[in-house]
């Protein structure tokens, strides 16, 4: 279970990579990259095609990133962030975020033996502040049912 320590440490940055996002700006990505650049981070998208995507310059892998980011934000299949977990680790990336259906034992298994900062399975829209309020009623259902991160103790 991720904790809320983890969840802290990928907020903190402020530069973030982010693959997820398409070029049709339909999928749950693109709303994640224009929620976080709303809430003042800076957001790369990584996509392999794309020069843009909702405006902003992409670039096609982690290797080409301008500039070093704190986090790189996931929400693509499984056996996708197993691959980018890797390219994260050679790229100096220091944590993930799996996006809920993005994370897979495997990649959990990766980020662990990297000593890479993992939070996997939440929803980054329901933590990043400031918080909406589907994601601040979310959140709360969460928290009633026990499923939040656990504060470290």
């Amino acid at each position: 279970m991720t904790s809320r320590a983890a969840v802290d440490a990928f907020l903190a940055q402020r530069t973030l990579a982010l693959a997820g996002a398409s070029r049709s700006g339909k999928k749950f990505g693109n709303t994640i990259l224009r929620e976080l650049r709303m809430k003042g981070y800076e957001v790369i998208p990584v996509h392999p095609e794309a020069e843009a995507v909702d405006g902003v310059p992409c670039v096609p892998s982690l290797a080409r990133l301008p500039a070093k980011v704190g986090g790189l934000v996931l929400v693509v299949p499984p056996a996708q962030t197993e691959r980018l977990v890797v390219q994260a680790v050679a790229a100096g990336i220091p944590r993930v975020w799996m996006q809920q259906g993005a994370e897979s034992p495997e990649a959990l298994r990766l980020c662990r033996e990297a000593g890479l900062g993992a939070v996997a399975g939440e929803c980054i829209l329901m933590f990043a502040e400031p918080t909406g309020f589907f994601h601040r009623l979310h959140r709360g259902l969460w928290r009633l049912l026990g499923k939040l991160p656990a504060n470290d103790a």
